[in-house]
């Protein structure tokens, strides 16, 4: 049983000065975040489903019930004019009720079109679960300062969460038969109903096939004259179908941090999947299930506190490569290179330490019970560092 998520308190305190927004991908538990969790930190709250006929209807005749504190309003966005009729009830009822909006990747399209909400609203982007989260710490991160890491290990947790994800579903049950269909299912209809519902792709087949590559892709420089090449079709159309499946938080692309002391590459992205479950090569998905926790991190601190905060990799033109740096305002904080084993310190990332003048860096190794400073580098286990994260 989910008890709380790591988004709780940052809505609940939004809420009383604006609407809330939550979006994500497919089955990450926004529904049962909004119903289970943030509903019950209200007096009274009332929940509606544009997708249930009764729900639709008492929403276009603004029937709300006169003692809820709370109103949560699921997938309004498939209906056209939902904009207008959310500004209409927010600025005419902001004093009597607080309204949270839940609804799918759509929700995050559809409410950049104009600026009718402008200033109504603030946005979060609901993440799966990370170590962290799974093990209910609250971490405070302050910004150019050491992560609050603690010599604490744990490995069972983290060996549930490298093998199934952090989507509710397969993580609570730890099924490897359930977690085979649940990818299956949630691509199927991935495609079936939120892709086909707001995009006219001519050429769904190779789309689908697109998306067949992509775990195989992680981690690595991507190409999409690689793929053009694989599937037989235009650049075009793989750059179109790869901005679709990022909408529709399927993978992330992050770039290369760009500095001319360091003569860095400047186009290539490395690809990761939202759901590193899907990731067969045990090394690839370490480091996307790394990347993963970086990007929930950095979307926190930028969603909620207002940082710009960014996940970036850094390779330069001699292939001096490391796996990840975040940055606040394009400034270095801290790199990560991820290992399987090895607690050899990577070159490349004391170049890139001392080249960049990054204040922390850490060599984060899959292997439990590490905890070393080598030449200023913190080589500490994957399950004591992504402890330490949001």
């Amino acid at each position: 049983m989910i008890k709380d998520r790591y988004l709780t308190e940052c809505i609940i305190k939004d809420l009383h000065e604006k609407m809330v927004f939550v979006g994500g991908a497919r089955q990450v538990g926004k529904t049962t975040f909004a119903v289970e969790i943030v509903s019950k930190k209200f007096r009274n709250a009332a929940y509606y489903n544009w997708d249930n006929r009764t729900d639709r209807r008492n929403i276009m005749r603004s029937n709300w019930p006169g003692n809820a504190e709370l109103i949560i309003l699921d997938e309004i966005h498939k209906y056209k004019k939902w904009k207008t009729l959310i500004k209409g009830e927010y600025d005419k009822l902001k004093r009597k009720y607080k309204f949270l909006v839940t609804g799918s990747a759509r929700l995050d399209i559809y409410r950049r079109g104009g600026n009718s909400l402008q200033g109504r609203y603030h946005y979060y982007r609901l993440h799966s679960f990370s170590l962290a989260e799974l093990l209910n710490k609250k971490n405070k991160i302050a910004l150019f300062q050491e992560l609050p890491l603690e010599d604490k290990y744990y490995k069972s947790e983290f060996n549930a969460i490298f093998e199934f994800g952090g989507f509710p579903e397969p993580l609570l049950k730890e099924s490897p038969r359930f977690l085979r269909r649940w990818h299956n299912e949630k691509i199927e209809r991935m495609f079936r109903e939120d892709i086909t519902d707001i995009e006219q792709v001519r050429d769904l087949g190779n789309m689908k096939l697109l998306s067949d590559l992509l775990p195989d892709k992680v981690g690595s420089l991507f190409s999409i004259n690689s793929i053009r090449e694989d599937l037989e079709v235009s650049h075009r159309a793989v750059s179109n179908w790869l901005s679709i499946l990022e909408t529709f938080y399927y993978h992330f692309r992050i770039y290369p941090f760009v500095r001319k002391t360091v003569r860095s590459i400047k186009k290539e992205p490395k690809l990761y999947l939202w759901d590193w479950s899907e990731v067969e090569g045990i090394p690839a998905r370490f480091e996307n299930l790394v990347a993963a926790h970086l990007l929930k991190m950095c979307h926190y601190l930028y969603d909620y506190e207002g940082f710009k905060t960014e996940l970036y990799f850094l390779r330069n033109v001699d292939k001096k490569e490391v796996d990840f740096v975040v940055t606040i305002d394009k400034k270095p904080w801290f790199a990560v290179e991820a290992k399987l084993s090895s607690i050899d310190l990577s070159k490349s990332l004391l170049y890139f330490r001392d080249r960049l003048k990054i204040p922390y860096v850490y060599q984060v190794v899959k292997e439990s019970g590490i905890n070393r400073y080598i030449n200023n580098v913190h080589v500490i286990s994957a399950d004591c560092f992504l402890a330490g994260l949001i």
